[in-house]
């Protein structure tokens, strides 16, 4: 049974990197997607709005955010993509250091 994990990190408010970023979005690394299937996440959207990013998660019983955070570490390409995606994106206030896309709570559910 697949688990659903929706996260939200903010970009930088210059139109220029938003575009930018978009951009790189569309055409994501080969290496990054492997290792986002490899973890166990079965699908992932990211929307936007205005510098607002929200991600939807949708993952398997094999996935851990510990387990995807320690074969992040280990792979020079995703950390890689991580440093530039950090040219775009800011923390959000409630983040600890290092921190980026945050867990949200949900509140509602029909």
């Amino acid at each position: 049974m697949n688990r659903r994990y929706c996260l939200t990190l903010d970009l930088k408010n210059d139109p220029t990197l938003i575009a930018e970023y978009k951009n790189q979005h569309q055409k994501i690394w080969p290496e990054i997607t492997k290792s986002i299937k490899d973890s166990g996440v079965e699908s992932m959207e990211i929307y936007l709005l205005g510098t607002r990013m929200f991600m939807i998660m949708e993952v398997n019983e094999h996935f851990s955010f510990a387990m995807k955070a320690e074969a992040d570490r280990q792979n020079p390409k995703v950390r890689e993509w991580e440093n530039l995606m950090w040219k775009f994106q800011q923390a959000l206030p409630e983040a600890k250091p290092g921190e980026k896309w945050l867990l949200m709570e949900r509140v509602f559910k029909l």
